[in-house]
């Protein structure tokens, strides 16, 4: 049987760390150095893949935040990849998510093999499969129904929505079996039913892309990623999800954790994973915020910050970075309607010093407690075009 790699291990259990969607170089609205939480993590996956004495490491998908990654992500990376391979000493399994370039995740990947580093950016017409004894891992990186009727030419007719191609590609996949051995996927893909937070954007637009856990039959374990909270679809599939919060409301909900998956015993552990800063939303009255006793993960985290009695506009909003070293964002309710609310990121506050018209509409607000109406904005534009200043 044609493998598209091997390698020569002398047992035939194995128990293997899955996790997926770092999104290395991600960018988290007014946050500063995300890096320093990414680094944290990695390294507490990397304690508990000691810790659990794991034979091999699967991520899922979704390595890099960008297609074309920052400069300081492919230096994490790097470093992430070396530290496997001389330090772990166990093979690595990765595939390419839909926010890879795939192209440049599996560059020298025929070179890398050779450090017990495996992997598949695109779709290939010859199934990449690596055999670990008695244990097959098949490596299926996100695809689209046009590139696996690219691939698959011969089968093109076949394929009229990406279930099908699915299942064009996963009947090849099946074709290589091999009696008495155990068949691990690893794919990254939205399987129907699946749970969404907010941070699952390309899932949640793109829901036409779901497909049904039934095309992965026949395989003892799908390593699933792409949808970031951890979760099981199906005894044998299961998300890792992402090993960091990315948002607000379900997400910061979640307890984040990496799969110990026994090919022996087909036992799914969770393992806890414990942030370098929490991500929690503070819901409570303007003087309750500014002046309440929280523990320092609350005071130093990510915080959204919820003001459920009054406007706060943006000399109120600048107190809050005073308590909360690290918030995002803060809502309160509309001065113009009041059962709406108005959300305004860190980032929003600083194109406010930026903007004299968002300083003009600022000002209204907060000392005059209205809206400006176009009529203000217009004597308003008129005096800045006087003065020689620049309306945006």
């Amino acid at each position: 049987m044609a493998w598209a790699g091997q390698i020569d291990f002398r047992f035939y259990r194995m128990k293997l760390l899955h996790t997926s969607d770092w999104h290395l170089g991600i960018t988290v609205r007014g946050a500063s150095n995300y890096t320093q939480d990414q680094k944290y993590i990695i390294d507490e996956i990397f304690r508990i893949a000691q810790d659990e004495k794991v034979d091999g490491l699967i991520i899922a998908g979704d390595v890099f935040d960008k297609n074309v990654a920052s400069s300081e992500a492919i230096r994490l990376y790097d470093e992430v990849i070396t530290y496997i391979s001389d330090k772990l000493n166990i093979p690595v399994f990765i595939i390419a998510g839909n926010h890879d370039g795939s192209d440049r995740l599996a560059q020298l990947r025929k070179l890398l093999v050779k450090s017990g580093v495996y992997i598949a950016g695109s779709l290939e017409k010859e199934p990449q499969i690596y055999s670990v004894g008695e244990t097959d891992i098949f490596l299926l990186p996100w695809i689209s129904t046009d590139k696996v009727k690219t691939v698959y030419t011969d089968d093109a007719e076949k394929i009229d929505s990406l279930e099908s191609a699915y299942r064009v590609v996963l009947d090849k996949y099946r074709d290589k079996f091999v009696a008495g051995h155990k068949n691990i996927i690893v794919s990254h893909a939205f399987v129907s039913g699946a749970e969404t937070s907010v941070s699952d954007t390309a899932a949640v637009v793109g829901k036409a892309a779901m497909i049904s856990g039934s095309v992965f039959e026949g395989f003892d374990y799908v390593a699933l990623g792409h949808i970031h909270g951890p979760q099981k679809v199906g005894d044998k599939i299961r998300y890792s999800g992402s090993p960091l919060v990315y948002s607000f409301g379900t997400e910061e909900k979640q307890t984040k954790s990496v799969v110990i998956y026994d090919t022996n015993t087909g036992e799914q552990k969770l393992v806890a994973l414990k942030p370098f800063r929490k991500r929690i939303t503070i819901k409570d009255t303007l003087e309750n915020i500014l002046k309440a006793d929280y523990d320092e993960d609350i005071l130093n985290g990510y915080v959204r910050i919820e003001v459920t009695d009054t406007y706060v506009g943006y000399d109120t909003a600048s107190l809050f970075k005073d308590k909360y070293i690290n918030y995002l964002e803060y809502s309160c309710p509309s001065i113009e309607a009041e059962e709406e609310n108005i959300t305004m990121s860190v980032e929003d506050l600083e194109e406010i010093k930026n903007d004299p018209n968002l300083v003009f509409k600022a000002y209204c607000e907060d000392v005059l407690g209205i809206a400006p109406s176009d009529r203000f904005k217009e004597m308003f534009e008129n005096a800045l075009s006087e003065f020689g200043g620049e309306v945006k």
